[in-house]
C-alpha cells in the first residue's frame, strides 16, 4: 500500500541495504522521511518513487538486492519471470513509428489498446503524458521507461509492458541531450509491482550487448527472444 508506514529497519530490509546506509540516507535528506522521537519514519509510496527516480544511478548488483527485498516484501517469486509475461502478443512493435515524444507514448498506449488491455485510452495516455512532463523517463542510454505517476488500477484490464524501437533516434528528453531507440511503457494495476518490474528491467537493460540486440532486433519474435534470454540470465545471476 503507497500510504503504508515504514520505519528504519523495515526499509533496510525492503531495499535489501545496511541500516546505517538507510539512516545516513535519510539525515542527509536523500530520501523523503521525517524524524518522530528520534527515530525516522518513512511513507513506502515515497520510498518506492525516491528509488524509481535512482534506478540510473544504480548498479546492477544494487538493483538486484532491491528486487530481492522488494519481493520478498510482497512475496512475489524473485525466480520467476516478470517483464517477458506482461508483454502480450501483438505488443511490441518494431520498428515503432514515431519521430516525436508524444507520438512515441501515443503510439504504445495504442499498442496496447489494440491487445485489448486498456479500458480507457485516453485516460492512460493523459497519464502516461502527464508524467514525462514532470521528468523525462529517458533514464538510460537509448532507452526511456514511461509510465504513469500512479498505478492506473481503473483504466487498464491488467498489467502490462507495451514496447517500441524507432528506426532513429526520438528526442525523450534525456539528461545528457542524446537521442532515445527503445521504449518500454510500463502500466501496472498496483503500487508493488510498479517497484519490482523497474527493477527487474533495469537489470536487463543494464547489459550494453542485450540492448544493442534489442535494439538491432528485426521482428518481434526475435525481440522476445533476445529479451527472453536476458532475463533468465538476471534470474540466474549471471
Amino acid at each position: 500500500m503507497p500510504h503504508e508506514e515504514m520505519n528504519e529497519k523495515q526499509v533496510a530490509a525492503y531495499l535489501h541495504v545496511d541500516l546505517k546506509e538507510v539512516r545516513k540516507l535519510a539525515s542527509r535528506g536523500q530520501v523523503p522521511c521525517r524524524k518522530i522521537r528520534g527515530e525516522f519514519r518513512f511513507r513506502k509510496g515515497d520510498v518506492d518513487h525516491w528509488v524509481a527516480t535512482q534506478i540510473p544511478k544504480l548498479d546492477k548488483n544494487r538493483l538486484a538486492k532491491i528486487e530481492k527485498g522488494v519481493s520478498k516484501h510482497h512475496g512475489f517469486d524473485a525466480g520467476e519471470l516478470l517483464i517477458c509475461p506482461m508483454i502480450p502478443d501483438g505488443g511490441i512493435a518494431v520498428p515503432l513509428q514515431a519521430k516525436t515524444s508524444g507520438s512515441v507514448i501515443r503510439s504504445l498506449v495504442q499498442l496496447a489498446d489494440d491487445c485489448e488491455l486498456v479500458y480507457s485510452r485516453e485516460d492512460l495516455l493523459k497519464e502516461v503524458l502527464n508524467r514525462e512532463e514532470m521528468c523525462s523517463t529517458a533514464m538510460m542510454p537509448r532507452i526511456a521507461l514511461p509510465h504513469p505517476r500512479h498505478p492506473v488500477p481503473y483504466d487498464i484490464a491488467e498489467g502490462f509492458v507495451a514496447v517500441g524501437v524507432t528506426s532513429s533516434g526520438v528526442p525523450f528528453g534525456a539528461e545528457d541531450g542524446s537521442l532515445t531507440r527503445m521504449f518500454f511503457l510500463i502500466c501496472c494495476k498496483d503500487e508493488r509491482t510498479h517497484l519490482h518490474v523497474l527493477a527487474r528491467l533495469a537489470q536487463i537493460l543494464h547489459n550494453d550487448e542485450t540492448v544493442a540486440g534489442l535494439i538491432d532486433s528485426e521482428d518481434e519474435q526475435e525481440f522476445r527472444q533476445i529479451l527472453l534470454a536476458a532475463e533468465k540470465a538476471v534470474i540466474s545471476g549471471k
